[in-house]
């Protein structure tokens, strides 16, 4: 009798990051640095050297990452100029981690602080181009409240 087959696998969430990046190896022992992640798994490329596919754990939060592969289509932000794409962390002190993570070896991009809809926030570009935002939330704040507290932030108040 065939085994049920579950559709998410245990572990994961329904939507997972999957980064590409100059120098994966480089990049995993930064995310361990910066961002306390454990390596899941690591298969090597076709040449031995690079790295096919890698996962990741940040939190209770996977990640999939892998060296650039230009002729598959996989390409890093420090071939494509940038990256349009920011991951997400909510932590338990944003403070610490950001630090954490400049002391590692980010770029601060922009300072961490307390924001208008309830986050203690701030972003950092990691030395592969991939942008990272940083937060602890410490406030709920309704829909109304943020409506409020949106326009007065736009308004320069």
């Amino acid at each position: 009798m065939a085994r049920k087959v579950r559709r998410v696998p245990k572990g994961y969430h329904t939507a997972t990051p999957h980064l590409v990046v100059k120098g994966a190896a480089k990049a995993i022992q930064f995310y361990r640095k910066a961002f306390g992640a454990k390596e899941l798994a690591r298969l090597p490329g076709p040449d031995g050297q690079t790295i096919m596919h890698a996962e990741l754990q940040i939190g209770d939060s996977r990640i999939f990452l892998n060296d650039e592969f230009p002729e598959w289509g996989a390409m890093s932000p420090a071939s494509l100029g940038g990256s349009p794409v920011t991951i997400h962390l909510y932590v338990e002190n944003a403070d610490t981690l950001f630090k954490r993570a400049v002391k590692a070896g980010a770029k601060a991009t922009m300072p961490i602080q307390n924001m208008f809809w309830g986050d203690r926030y701030g972003k950092v570009t990691d030395p592969f181009g991939h942008q990272w935002s940083i937060a602890s939330h410490f406030e709920d704040v309704t829909l109304k409240e943020m409506k409020a507290r949106t326009a007065k932030a736009f308004a320069g108040g």
